[in-house]
Order: structure tokens, then sequence, then C-alpha cells
């Protein structure tokens, strides 16, 4: 038995009964107020609410998680904003939503203008690729709760969109025949950092130049990517059944849109980061459940709009790729190999 994300202090499995009740508690508040129905809740990638004439209002939150610890022992706060906003922006469009505001909140052990202008500039930068207007955001210094002698923060933003009720993708289109188009990440993105420090700091140190990468720190500190405008753009002009962030879980998350079956079996090899982290001794059902495997983004759509869609993610700049089908069978497979 290899390394697992639980070993590194992350057992899905709880958490994912942990977020259950938790569910079950916050729908308790779903009919609290009048104006405003819900028309998806808990258990999606973004929360939905009708409010007048047919209009929705999408909201979600997230962070960029243990990667916080990277920059931190890097002294480098320049880029975590571009994650931050990447995980709410690439979650929310995954249900048609369009994001037209985002805040930040950043907590730290202590005041030092000088960081957090570099951090409020990764957000920015971010914000500029989604084409997002940062609308306002919280700092809080509270040294009793964050502790340690040197800097150190945690930063977690929360976007809103629109939709209508007719752009509204949920997955309940998704259906056997329908082939995964799965889209190139630009490395580990923001998730699977507790298990992949646990593994690699044990045998390198970041300032380490690892052949074919470059500084170990600088690979780990690489942005997430961010999808919004192509992925709006393909929703605009394709029939799309399904859309995934692979983030917490990885490729298990495909089924947050439908028990059905995901065939995963024309995936790319993974990126050089990947297969270092599964060399020091992660089992391949591990790493697939747990790090995007260069795939960041996932699209179901009819088998025609493959052409169309790799044309317009390659306007864009990113590389897309048929990765696999969705089957009768029930589960994610990654070729004979059930994950989830």
């Amino acid at each position: 038995m290899g390394l697992t994300y639980k070993d590194a202090g992350v057992d899905i499995k709880k958490i994912k009964q942990t977020q259950a009740t938790i569910g079950r508690l916050i729908t308790s508040t779903h009919k609290l107020q009048k104006r405003a129905r819900i028309a998806s809740g808990f258990g999606h990638y973004a929360g939905i609410v009708e409010i007048s004439g047919g209009k929705l209002l999408a909201m979600h939150t997230d962070g960029v998680g243990t990667k916080v610890i990277i920059s931190q022992m890097m002294k480098k706060y320049d880029t975590i904003g571009i994650d931050c906003v990447a995980m709410n922006v690439n979650d929310i469009i995954c249900i048609g939503a369009t994001p037209i505001s985002f805040v930040d909140y950043i907590a730290a052990n202590r005041n030092n203008e000088e960081i957090f202008k570099k951090i409020v500039q990764g957000l920015v930068r971010g914000a500029k690729k989604a084409q997002v207007p940062i609308v306002g955001g919280e700092t809080s210094i509270m040294p009793d709760v964050i502790s340690g002698k040197d800097f150190a923060f945690d930063l977690v933003g929360m976007v809103v969109g629109i939709l209508s009720k007719n752009e509204m993708v949920l997955g309940d289109m998704v259906t056997p025949g329908d082939i995964i188009i799965g889209i190139n990440s630009s490395g580990l993105h923001s998730n699977g950092y507790s298990l992949a420090r646990k593994v690699l700091l044990s045998k390198y140190s970041l300032k380490d130049r690892i052949k074919g990468l470059g500084t170990l720190g600088d690979v780990l500190l690489e942005p997430t990517q961010i999808y919004a405008r192509p992925v709006l753009e393909a929703l605009d002009e394709c029939d799309v059944h399904g859309l995934a962030h692979i983030t917490g879980g990885s490729f298990t998350k495909l089924l947050r849109l439908k028990k059905t079956g995901y065939l995963l079996d024309n995936m790319p090899d993974p990126p050089q980061i990947f297969q270092m982290i599964e060399d020091q001794d992660v089992e391949k059902a591990e790493m697939y459940k747990t790090f995007n495997m260069g795939i960041g983004f996932c699209l179901i759509v009819p088998e025609e709009e493959e052409e169309r869609i790799e044309e317009i993610f390659k306007k864009h700049g990113l590389k897309s790729r048929p990765i696999g089908s969705i089957i009768e069978k029930k589960g994610v497979f990654v070729n004979s190999l059930k994950i989830a």
C-alpha cells in the first residue's frame, strides 16, 4: 500500500461525510427568503438562486489550500492571487454562469503592506484574465489564530455569476455515447498539496533544480489555469452536456455531474511533476483521485462537437483532446482501473 492523501492528513471519504452533514443543515435555510428561490443548492459547483424574471444568481467560494505554504516558504506572493481567482471562476462556470464580481479574504498573522500588495497584484492579474471585477474584500490580522515567526496567511475568495434558466448546465443531459474532452492543466493547480509536499519535500528542497522542469518551488507555484473565457465561448457556440473543474478529489469530481459511467481511456502521459510524486510510492489510483494529472477541466459533449471545441481552446492558447467517453457502467474508470 503506497502513500495516500489520507496519510498526508486529508481523508476525502470523511470529508465527504462531513460535507453531507453540512449540506443537510444548510438545506433547512433554503426557504427563508420569499423573494428568492433556490434553483440548485448544496452539492454542485455553485449555488443558484432565482431572483426575478427567470434570472439566476450563482455563488461560490473557494481558497488555494496549502499552496500558501509553498508561497510562504519561497517568499513569493505575486502569483497566489491568480490561483484564488481561478479556483472560484473555474468552478462557477461549471454550471453555465458568467462571473460578474469577486471578493477576497486575506487572513494573516501580521500586517505587511508590501506582501499584501503582491498578493492583490496576483488577484488583479487573475481577475483580468477571467474578466471579472474585484468589488471588495477583507483583510484580517489575527496572530492568535495564524501562528508563525515569519509572515503566514490564508487566502480565499467568493465569486458571483449570472445566468438564465436555459443556460444552466448541471450534468443532467450527460448520456452514454457523449465524449469527454480534457483541457490541459498548467501543473498541480491548487489541489493535493498536502500529499505533494509530504512526498516531494522529504526528498527535495524547493530550491533544487529539476532537469526538464526548473526550480521545484517555481514549479509548485505555477498558477492555476483560468478557463473562464474559452468555456463561456464554448457554451455559446456548442452543445455542452456537462462541465467539470478537476480539483479536490480529481476525476472523482465527474460523479458530481451525474451518477453514470465515465471511462477515461485516452489520458495524456502525466507531466513530469506528477510522475515525480508517483515515483515516491504513491499508487496510480491514488494519483488519479488526488491530482489533475495534466487535465484541469473537462467538457462532456456529443462527439460531433469535438472539432469546434478544439478550435475554441486553441484560439485561447489551450490544448484539448478527447480523453474518454460516457458509458453505461457506473463509476469513474481510468482504463480498467476503477477510481470511484
